[in-house]
């Protein structure tokens, strides 16, 4: 169910979880000027979250779209911006594709520590990429030697194993995971048809590693590394039809993914006041998909090394400057040069930052930051055999410069007011995307430009009874510009390229969240998103959009409303959990044809989890879940029908000495 950390955080100061994605150096929760919400290890296995994406369907501002079940491709919207818009990131390495976008469908949670997850632009801390938020995941490494194991099978086929190790013996701290899901998927009939889904299973394994060496008392050298391979079927959009364009079950096509990638990190603190850090980092993911039409492949590599000074003045004031490069390289099949060969599309981003931060007498947190961003796309060869040929593009050169603020104030500190506080905060900072590899390949603009965000959002937090009720309201609102679009005829008279940066968008809304927390082991959770997304007319003609979208229409896949309940009970032997989410209806594309089907609503929904654990051991749990417990018939995206009711029985096995 869902964690709201600005909520969790403050109803025991005792628990002040340590968040590293909101700025340049760990920081307390409660001392965060972002707005910042984490899932610990307990809450994942609270709530027998399998995966990332099913936590994040809870965090308020954010929408989480899935095309089925177990491994289908889902993307996250961060209040109301695209869904290449968020940065994700495996303990600092970055796992999104060239260009930005990730797909969520195959990270679980096993052997993760925590989970952070940071609202509205951090392109100041981060770069490119992290135009609209930021996904941080932690894996669990050191304390004491300890060994673990999870054992499930639930409905559609579906098994997950899963094992890991985690410690620290003398200077070296360690931790080890391995993961291993296999889903049968949809095998019934497809709904309102004759014809039965094959083709829809999914597999997936990984194994992630992490070492920490204590060089002395002031180094410390940490390497960081995971690798696996996944693969699902695609049977194709076997639910609503709008059009009837729908032409049967998809057989034979299947996509393939192999990734590896590895991080070497040093932090030397010179004094008490002084830490010099240095990583660098290496991620390599290849691809391959099968279809009646034959089979392509695509690689997406990228190497990173970045260094920063981290400077305490005083206990008010401290800073951090530094310097990053990374370096880019995309190959498709689709991807051809001059002779029909397929061609690389490289890319160097080079970022020099800085950020000062203010602490003052625990009431008051202000971070400033600013980076620099030079980004250089390489030369492409042309392509006279393309539909469109596409000319030689120069290499391109953007400078982009990113600031962001954000404040914390205790209006009223838990020392004032016998456990009750009141915090009013606020942020406003930019973003940047530059274009993917498909957007670059397939235009005749030599100069295509990054996609930008503007953004800001202010509101309070207040607690009562001793820190055991909690609400918090944030307003916030995003402008979106340069949006890359093909321009086709319709808009021609305002670009002379086929694809431009020539349109706009807006959203903004409100996120709230209440919690109460008992002392019987109840713990209730609320949150609800109200969000309203616009698109604009086209730079230089207010009246018209790309098609076929109008001005002031909604986004696509982004509801106007969603909310949430998360409720955890603890007693004794026994740990259960339910929750329920749903959303309003939503702007879709027709599911076969894309945009170029037309445009359609796709309903909301309100669907509910349950289950339970029972400790039957020291080191034993036996649990239990039901997935969908109403059964409820929905699509979260238009044409994809999502699960029906499932229920999944585990043991989840600790030993430690």
């Amino acid at each position: 169910g869902p964690i709201v950390a600005d909520v969790q955080l403050q109803l025991s100061a005792i628990t002040d979880t340590v968040v590293v994605s909101a700025s340049y150096v760990d920081t307390p929760r409660s001392e965060a000027a972002a707005e910042v919400t984490a899932f610990t290890r307990q809450d994942i296995e609270t709530r027998q979250f399998t995966t990332v994406a099913e936590a994040l369907q809870f965090v308020p501002g954010m929408s989480v779209a899935a095309t089925g079940g177990a491994g289908s491709v889902t993307s996250l919207f961060s209040r109301g911006g695209e869904s290449d818009y968020t940065l994700v990131l495996l303990d600092g390495i970055k796992l999104n594709s060239f260009g930005g976008g990730f797909d969520f469908g195959h990270l679980t949670t096993f052997g993760l520590a925590q989970v952070e997850v940071v609202r509205g632009p951090q392109s100041a801390v981060y770069g490119s990429d992290a135009i609209g938020g930021v996904v941080q995941m932690r894996t669990r490494i050191g304390g004491r030697p300890a060994a673990s194991g999870l054992m499930e099978v639930g409905g559609y086929g579906t098994t997950r194993l899963a094992a890991g190790t985690t410690g620290t013996r003398g200077p070296v701290a360690w931790g080890l995971s391995l993961d291993q899901v296999r889903s049968k998927g949809w095998t019934d009939v497809a709904p309102g048809t004759a014809d039965r889904v094959t083709n829809d299973d999914y597999r997936a394994s990984a194994i992630a590693a992490a070492a920490d060496w204590r060089l002395n008392a002031r180094a410390t050298l940490r390497v960081d590394g995971r690798f696996g391979s996944n693969e699902r079927g695609n049977p194709g959009p076997f639910g609503s039809n709008p059009i009837g364009a729908f032409g049967g079950i998809d057989t034979v096509s299947r996509g393939t993914n192999d990734f590896g990638m590895a991080a070497v990190s040093f932090t030397h603190e010179w004094s008490p006041a002084l830490t010099l850090r240095a990583r660098t980092d290496y991620a390599d993911v290849r691809s391959s998909f099968v279809s009646p039409w034959g089979d392509s492949q695509a690689r997406s590599r990228r190497w990173t090394a970045r260094g920063q000074i981290d400077r305490s003045f005083n206990r008010v004031v401290s800073a951090t400057v530094g310097a990053a490069i990374d370096g880019e390289r995309a190959n498709s099949t689709y991807i051809t040069g001059a002779t029909s060969e397929a061609i690389p599309v490289t890319r160097t981003n080079a970022g020099y930052f800085g950020e000062v931060r203010l602490r003052s007498a625990s009431r008051l947190f202000v971070t400033a930051g600013l980076r620099a961003e030079h980004i250089v796309r390489g030369a492409i060869e042309p392509d006279p055999w393309a539909w469109e040929p596409r000319p030689t593009l120069p290499a391109d050169r953007v400078w982009s410069v990113n600031p962001r603020g954000a404040v914390s104030y205790y209006v009223r500190t838990s020392d004032e007011s016998a456990g009750n506080w009141t915090r009013a905060h606020a942020s406003a900072g930019t973003g940047i995307r530059p274009p993917d590899a498909f957007e670059i390949a397939f235009t005749d603009n030599p100069a295509l430009k990054p996609e930008r965000s503007r953004s800001i959002d202010g509101g309070a937090e207040q607690s009562l009874a001793g820190g055991l009720f909690v609400v918090d309201a944030t307003a916030f609102l995003n402008h979106y510009d340069d949006l890359i679009v093909a321009v086709g005829r319709s808009l021609q008279d305002y670009s002379r390229y086929r694809t431009d940066n020539i349109s706009n968008a807006r959203a903004r809304g409100l996120e709230t969240s209440a919690a109460i927390r008992t002392r019987g082991g109840l713990d209730v959770r609320v949150s609800y998103t109200f969000l309203d997304t616009e698109v604009l007319g086209v730079d230089g003609g207010q009246a018209v959009a790309p098609p076929p979208f109008a001005p002031g229409d909604w986004l696509v896949r982004r509801p106007r409303h969603q909310a949430s309940v998360d409720v955890t009970w603890s007693r004794r032997a026994v740990t259960a959990f339910a929750r329920a989410g749903g959303r309003s209806r939503v702007l879709d594309v027709e599911p076969n044809w894309g945009a170029s089907g037309g445009l359609f609503q796709t309903p909301g929904f309100a669907v509910a989890d349950a289950g339970v654990a029972f400790h039957v051991g020291r080191r034993i749990d036996v649990q239990t879940r039901v997935n969908n417990l109403f059964d409820c018939q929905y699509e979260s995206v238009l044409g994809y029908p999502a699960p029906r009711r499932s229920f999944t029985v585990g043991v989840r096995l600790a030993a430690s000495r």
